[in-house]
């Protein structure tokens, strides 16, 4: 013989189980959006940085106080990236990498065209042709030492960047990062 067992609820034990659901529904959504702002807190300490443009020497592709994302994570630099590198007791530079160890730079300053490896660059991100030549820099051609990044702004002839010997050549040490996003949506890699 089978037994039956009827269970009723009296309208206070009811009531008690929708509460306890609703404050199990409030503790899930509640910890889940903790466990994703931590997520982000965790990923922006340890994989990403927020950094601000200072000046115009990436104009027009960086502005004036822009804000970027960038990564540490990836150190494999090419032609084209964009890197902040870090220079002691002075603000850090947002220059473009041009050229890396091993590759042959030469700058043609009365015709404004850069060439690496015996190629002209396709630049259409530049302001202008490259006519600026610092008096203190590098003789052109020259071959980028390894471990080097040869980089420039964007803005040539408004740019203090490898072309003078108060920058120089980058060691690939000191570059802080590379962009991955311009938060202000004009160019993302």
């Amino acid at each position: 013989m089978t037994e039956h067992y009827e269970v009723t609820f009296r309208n206070e034990e009811l009531e008690n189980t929708k509460s306890f659901k609703f404050a199990a529904s409030v503790y899930d959504i509640f910890s889940s959006v903790i466990m994703a702002v931590v997520f982000v807190a965790v990923a922006l300490v340890f994989f990403f940085r927020v950094a601000t443009v200072e000046g115009t020497s990436m104009v027009p592709t960086l502005e004036n106080n822009d804000k970027l994302i960038i990564t540490s994570v990836d150190t494999s630099y090419e032609y084209g990236d964009i890197v902040v590198i870090h220079r002691e007791n002075k603000v850090s530079l947002v220059k473009r990498v041009i050229a890396r160890g091993g590759d042959t730079v030469d700058i043609d300053f009365d015709l404004g065209v850069v060439t690496v490896n015996g190629e002209v660059l396709d630049e259409p991100y530049i302001a202008e042709p490259t006519y600026l030549n610092f008096s203190d820099g590098a003789k052109y051609p020259f071959v980028v030492p390894e471990g080097f990044l040869f980089c420039m702004g964007d803005n040539r002839n408004n740019s203090l960047d490898s072309r003078s010997a108060s920058v120089g050549l980058i060691n690939e040490q000191y570059v802080i990062g590379k962009m991955v996003i311009d938060l202000n949506n004009k160019e993302a890699k």
